[in-house]
């Protein structure tokens, strides 16, 4: 069965999906959108990285993301201006990785397959790493939700229960660079985000609990993959961006029925 290379590409979308939709909601909520961002771009760099030192590419992603993520929390924490410092580091970051990556010697490789996706050229192994990532992922937001979502509401309510705010942060990184590291092949670095923000996003307008709102989220991930794939097929257009776009459609849809549903409450 995974001899077929649209099989492959289905069950890695929906790896990505299980892995980046509930983890979205807690940036959605937490206004974490830029930084997810800053370290989706810095994972060019780990690419370049992977190459030079003859290693996987997924360990060359989380490194970077992990060390872009311990140089946004230092310099938080000594009163830089958060988006000015995400906007410098992301966009710096992306700009050097790509310098990098051309001045490797006898290294051809599709750029443009790192920064929008190759979806339909994952191979087995990379399904195995992203169904690894994926189920890390799902795994440390089941064991730290009640936290993480104390943590998200209200930071001082969150010390007095005995939470550190700070260490939930931490696995939210951790989980954020593993998102980023196995999504590359799938959609790309610059369509990472899109990812993580437009399935949450579009399950906030019609969900009324955090739990129904990842569910929500989830499914949308999942339907976006599966409709970007029939109407990239149908259609012979770029499957990652097309993954990217249904997703946005269906964000359009449910701010519609949001709407609606407002209306007719009132």
């Amino acid at each position: 069965m995974l001899d077929d290379f649209m099989t492959r590409a289905l069950l890695a979308g929906m790896g990505v999906a299980f892995a980046a939709a509930p983890l979205g909601c807690f940036v959605v909520w937490r206004r974490m959108a830029y930084f997810g961002d800053a370290t989706a771009h810095a994972a060019i760099l780990g690419v370049a990285l992977s190459l030079a030192l003859n290693m996987s590419i997924f360990a060359g992603a989380m490194i970077i993301a992990l060390v872009m993520a311990a140089l946004v929390a230092n310099l938080s924490d000594r009163g830089f201006a958060m988006d000015t410092m995400l906007g410098v580091l992301s966009h710096s970051a992306l700009a050097f990785g790509l310098v990098a990556v051309s001045f490797l010697p006898n290294v051809r490789i599709d750029i443009m397959a790192y920064l929008f996706g190759d979806i339909l050229a994952v191979n087995k192994v990379d399904l195995a790493v992203i169904w690894c990532g994926a189920a890390l992922v799902v795994g440390m937001l089941i064991w730290r939700r009640n936290a993480l979502l104390l943590s998200t509401l209200s930071p001082d309510l969150a010390y007095a229960s005995g939470i550190d705010p700070r260490r939930e942060q931490l696995i939210l990184t951790l989980s954020l660079a593993i998102v980023v590291a196995v999504a590359i092949k799938v959609v790309g670095v610059l369509l990472i985000t899109a990812m993580l923000i437009i399935p949450a996003a579009t399950a906030r307008t019609i969900s009324r609990t955090p739990l129904a709102m990842m569910v929500i989220a989830t499914c949308v991930a999942v339907a976006a993959v599966l409709s970007g794939l029939q109407v990239s097929l149908w259609q012979d257009t770029p499957t990652g961006p097309t993954i990217v776009c249904c997703a946005a459609v269906f964000f359009v849809f449910s701010m519609s029925l949001g709407a609606l549903l407002k209306e007719r409450t009132n």
